[in-house]
Order: C-alpha cells, then sequence, then structure tokens
C-alpha cells in the first residue's frame, strides 16, 4: 500500500507553532517578493538543505515588520501564498491578490514568509519519516509518499497512519492529511478527501466507485489544457475514462500514463529526488528602469548561482538568462560553452547576454531569471584547451572564496560591481 501525506496549510501552521496567537483566526502567508537579496546590508543566508529547490535554494530571512505588504507608495502588494482554513471560508485563497484577500476578508492577519522555518521543518519531517517507513519519496516541500508494502499489513495501514498523523502532530505540531491506496496517484486524490486533518482509505475494489462521480479537474496532471481536450470527448468525470481507454492509448505514452495513474495501474514505484539537471536562481522587483541597477543585480545574483554550482560540485556548460519588462513583454537568450566554469566567466557573460536580449532599453524591468544546466564531467578533455590554464586558476581562487562563505554566509564577500 502507498501513503500519501500532505501537511495541511504548510506555511501557515508553521507560523503557528511560533505564535500560537494565529491559532483558529484567519490568516496568510504571502506579500511582495523576498528582494533583499539585492540590498547592500548584512542578511543571513544559507543552501537549503533539502534535496531539490522545492521553494527557495538560497534561503534569506524575510522582512518582519507588520505592514511588509505595503510599498513605500502606501499601495498593497504582493498574492497569497497559502492561507488557513478559516480565511478559505472567506474567500481568501492561493495566488490572490493581497489586496483582493483584504477586502474580502479585512480581518485577515498577513504574515510574512519565513523560508528557513519551512526548510528546517521538512527536512526534519523527512528524517522523521525515514526512520519509521524503509521507502519514502519527497513530492514537494509539504508532502511525501511512503511504501508500507511488506511492512505494514493492508488491513493495519489505516491505523498505522492515524497513529503516523497523531505522531507528528504530537512531535511538530503540524497537522496533517493522509491518503491511502494501492497506487501512488489515488492515494493523492484520496488525501484532498481526507482534508483537513483527516485519513482516508480507498482499497483496490473501491477504486471505481471512488472516481466515478469526480470532476476531471481534481485529478493531479490534468491541466486546463487537458481538461479542455477531455471534455471536447465528453469526458467530464474520471469515472467515465475507463471505457476510454483506445482513445488514451491512441495518444501513446502521455495518454497511456494519465489512463493507467487514473485507474491506480502499474503506479506504485517511488523515486528518491534525482540529480538536478539544471540550477536556477531568479527575481521579481518593483519596476526598474536603471540598467546600471538591473546590471548589479545581475551580478548579485550570478554570485549565488556561482555558490550553488560550487556546492553540487558541477560544471555547466550552458547558461540561460530572461527578462520581463512591465506589461509582460519577455526576452530571453542562451550561450554554450566549454570553458572551465568559475563565477568571474559566469559574471562577464551574463552582462554579455543581457546587452544582447534588452531589446527595449527604454522600458522598465520588472524580473530576472538565470539558470545553467547540461552539466559535464569535470575532466582535461571536457575542456577549451587554449583557455584551460587560465580558467583553473580562476576555478580554484573561486573554491577558496566559497570556503570562505561556507564558513562565515555567502555575502562575507562581494565584488566592487555589486556595490
Amino acid at each position: 500500500m502507498i501513503i500519501h501525506l500532505d501537511l495541511d496549510c504548510f506555511f501557515v501552521s508553521a507560523h503557528r507553532i511560533k505564535d500560537k496567537s494565529l491559532l483558529n483566526i484567519p490568516c496568510a502567508v504571502g506579500g511582495r517578493s523576498n528582494i533583499n537579496i539585492f540590498s547592500k546590508n548584512k542578511h543571513k543566508r544559507y543552501v537549503s538543505q533539502n534535496s531539490g529547490a522545492f521553494v527557495s535554494t538560497i534561503l534569506s530571512e524575510q522582512d518582519k515588520s507588520d505592514k511588509y505588504f505595503i510599498d513605500e507608495n502606501g499601495r498593497i502588494r504582493g498574492i497569497i501564498t497559502t492561507c488557513s482554513y478559516e480565511a478559505r471560508a472567506r474567500g481568501v485563497k492561493t495566488a490572490m491578490s493581497v489586496n483582493e484577500a483584504l477586502s474580502l476578508c479585512p480581518e485577515l492577519v498577513m504574515q510574512s514568509p519565513d523560508y528557513p522555518l519551512y526548510h528546517k521543518l521538512s527536512y526534519e519531517l523527512l528524517q522523521f519519516l525515514e526512520e519509521r517507513i524503509p521507502e519514502v519519496e519527497q513530492g514537494s516541500i509539504d508532502e511525501f509518499f511512503a511504501n508500507v508494502s511488506g511492512y505494514i499489513k493492508d488491513e493495519d495501514v489505516y491505523d498505522f497512519a492515524v497513529n503516523l498523523q497523531n505522531e507528528i502532530l504530537e512531535e511538530f505540531g503540524l497537522p496533517i492529511s493522509i491518503g491511502i491506496a494501492q497506487s501512488k496517484y489515488i492515494a493523492k486524490l484520496a488525501t484532498t478527501e481526507a482534508k483537513p486533518i483527516g485519513v482516508k482509505e480507498v482499497k483496490k475494489d473501491e477504486v471505481e466507485d471512488f472516481i466515478r462521480k469526480m470532476p476531471i479537474k481534481k485529478f493531479p496532471g490534468i491541466g486546463k489544457a487537458y481538461q479542455d481536450r477531455l471534455k471536447a470527448y465528453g469526458i467530464s468525470y474520471l469515472g467515465q475514462i475507463k471505457a476510454k481507454k483506445e482513445l488514451f492509448y491512441s495518444w501513446k505514452k502521455p495518454g497511456i500514463q494519465l489512463y493507467n495513474r487514473i485507474l491506480g495501474i502499474n503506479d506504485f514505484k517511488l523515486e528518491k529526488a534525482a540529480d538536478s539537471k539544471s540550477i536556477g536562481i531568479g527575481r521579481t522587483f518593483d519596476p526598474i528602469i536603471s540598467r546600471s541597477e538591473i546590471k548589479r543585480r545581475l551580478v548579485i545574483l550570478g554570485r549565488y548561482l556561482s555558490y550553488l554550482v560550487y556546492k553540487k560540485n558541477v560544471n555547466p556548460r550552458s547558461f540561460y538568462l530572461s527578462i520581463r519588462y512591465e506589461f509582460n513583454s519577455k526576452s530571453k537568450t542562451t550561450m554554450s560553452t566549454n570553458r572551465v566554469f568559475s563565477e568571474s566567466f559566469l559574471k562577464e557573460n551574463l552582462l554579455l547576454m543581457f546587452e544582447e536580449i534588452d531589446i527595449h532599453p527604454s522600458h522598465y524591468i520588472i524580473q530576472i531569471n538565470l539558470s545553467l544546466g547540461n552539466f559535464i564531467e569535470q575532466s582535461f578533455d571536457s575542456f577549451n584547451l587554449f583557455e584551460y590554464e587560465e580558467d583553473l586558476k580562476k576555478k580554484n581562487l573561486n573554491t577558496h572564496l566559497n570556503k570562505l562563505r561556507d564558513k562565515y554566509g555567502i555575502d562575507i564577500i562581494k565584488t566592487a560591481k555589486e556595490l
């Protein structure tokens, strides 16, 4: 049997551990993007212990002022990341603007995100589960799958899940909902029916009845485009899909995979976090027209990204840069290289790439995103031999600098272009 565990309103619940006055009232986490990464002041930052960047790889404290979501012009900014069930009862939803949320629920208590706290709790909970269950997969920062087949008898899994739920509440103070089934996606679907703070089991012979009148939009992985596609074939409920096997199989691998997941067929394997194929970082901010400030921010993001490359001990061959202007116009570019990676090499090329893609130099910019990928083995014959010696010197210098950052913090050493 597979059990799926999903923390209820995780970010809100995490804040409630520290502040009991938030219990049983409408509250939400969200607001403006955390851009103190660009601040010239010192901030404590570190790399998440989680295997995978579920929220953010570089963690730093958010502004803790009561009105952090109000900008210097008095405007309410930002979006709701998550909210309590009391807030949901008043119409507040995830991804809603803070302004709209407060108009629906004036007494809503806003909390600024505390990513270090979320990552710490998530990491500790993963360790807690791995001590009790041999096979655990982390799906995201607030959800986990566990395979208890051969470990817990099928008839005992429900009681095991209830006890686990109580243990987590007692140990961490975190409410959690649990779904049980013989496949991952049906277990995940069962969890949505168990919320809040419930346990729902769907036995093998109950799957068809369970999904019979369930709208297709409820199934994880069926987005708006797929919903429209299915509705064009007269499919509005998951229970209608079993009779459409030929249709789904005609869509080859994606259709076959979806068909099997919905019916709970051959969907039992859990996966450990795979090695990441890319590393990225980005920020959204209030509109900026100054290109010198944009370049400063680009160099800062480059430093953080270089530190992540050092921590993962990889050598990226592909660089990606995208910017977004006000009113949603976008521009992006990529470059490939066979040079030994170093922080200075990345920063130099990011500035060149920015010059290339800044097609509206008189427009305000509101977002920068960088990523590195196409990792190669760090062997001599992989690199540009003409530049190898000089590149290696730069890489060795970076290694020494990053060892200091390991000890004293990521912001301990900055270049003049960042100031």
